[in-house]
């Protein structure tokens, strides 16, 4: 339901600021700074997404996970297409996920308050940072178990 508001409410609230703005300054000038911020945007994410693939590609050479550089990534995205949408409320919203000044700050929040998991816990990955990885046990302690036992090589020939 809160997504279905949220195709309601955006358009809504963009035509209502498109019609004042265009009220104040004329339609021309309305439009001419729509398709701007359309542009500015798409340089803007382009240098941006670039900048953050280094960041990730340098993070996985240095044998780290690349989270922060995975939601960066995301927020890029996301915010790229929000400045496409034709608006002024949808562009301040992209321009705050493009500019890294406004991006880290959110991202920081974000992986303050959620709990992400990218991969499997069992490898390492996606366990936040300054956390050992555990494994899972049927007793759920985050404790491994050991399991004993002999082998024994058995071929063909035997």
């Amino acid at each position: 339901m809160p997504i279905l508001l949220l195709f309601i409410l955006v358009p809504l609230v963009e035509i209502y600021f498109l019609i004042k703005v265009g009220s104040v300054i004329g339609v021309l000038p309305t439009i001419l700074i729509v398709i701007l911020t359309a542009v500015l945007g798409t340089a803007l994410l382009k240098q941006q997404g670039l900048a953050t693939l280094r960041r990730y590609q340098q993070s996985l050479a240095q044998g780290r996970v690349p989270a922060r550089e995975l939601v960066e990534g995301l927020a890029l995205a996301f915010g790229g297409a929000l400045l496409l949408t034709p608006g002024f409320v949808t562009d301040f919203v992209g321009f705050l996920c493009l500019l890294p000044v406004t991006r880290r700050p959110l991202i920081g929040w974000i992986f303050r308050h959620a709990r992400f998991r990218f991969f499997s816990s069992v490898s390492g990955m996606g366990v936040p940072p300054g956390e050992a990885p555990k494994r899972p046990d049927s007793a759920g302690t985050g404790r491994g178990r050991t399991i004993e036992g002999d082998y024994s090589v058995k071929s063909d020939r035997d």
